[in-house]
């Protein structure tokens, strides 16, 4: 074989794993349906912030108190406590379940968010550049009847050290909600919703 066909089928080579490495490398996109279940290691994901919202949603409004009433008692949700060793934005945990509650037309809510843009629009419109008699009167907010709040914990596991070709974790998370009668101070009502999930792969990979 000559040193130029060796040189030819050398460049050709190198050009075609040239081409397989750019096309493994490149990127690449594609939608996914909220309902689709991914998970792509045992850490939370929004899968597992669907099933809990679904959870906790369908005991709240099918279970005493709010199951028992006939109006729409005023609820306000303060923040679930993340006692996990993540960072998990809880509040879309309770945005979800307010915007379900309200669908489902068991309950009203309380703006809590929104407490302190309420209150400098009133002075605003009490400033003297409102018409008095649009003026939003003021004393006249609806107090909450219920508070609702939580706590996500999680518990993490790895396999015991021995020969082997995978390595497996568990993760195990818990979210636990509660309805307190603000008069009363008395828990009406509290559900938990457990999920947990083992992952292995291989010691050497991508």
């Amino acid at each position: 074989m000559s040193s130029n066909s060796l040189s030819t089928r050398m460049i050709l080579w190198a050009a075609m794993a040239a081409a397989v490495l750019i096309a493994g490398c490149s990127a690449s996109t594609r939608d996914i349906s909220p309902d689709e279940t991914i998970h792509y290691d045992e850490s939370y994901d929004f899968t597992d912030k669907k099933a809990i919202v679904e959870a906790m949603v369908a005991s709240l409004v099918t279970k005493s108190p709010l199951a028992a009433r006939n109006d729409r008692p005023v609820m306000i949700i303060y923040n679930v406590a993340n006692r996990t060793s993540e960072h998990i934005a809880t509040d879309g945990i309770t945005d979800d379940i307010r915007q379900k509650v309200m669908e489902s037309g068991k309950a009203q809510f309380v703006n809590k968010e929104q407490r302190d843009n309420i209150e400098r629009e009133l002075a605003y419109q009490y400033g003297g550049n409102v018409l008095a008699e649009t003026r939003t009167a003021r004393a006249r907010q609806i107090g909450a009847e219920y508070m609702l709040s939580g706590t996500l914990r999680s518990i993490e596991k790895e396999q015991q050290k021995q020969i082997r070709w995978f390595k497996k974790e568990m993760n195990y998370y818990s979210l636990v909600l509660e309805l307190t009668n603000l008069q009363t101070g008395l828990i009406e009502w509290t559900d938990n919703k457990e999920i947990v999930r083992e992952s292995s792969r291989p010691f050497i990979g991508w």
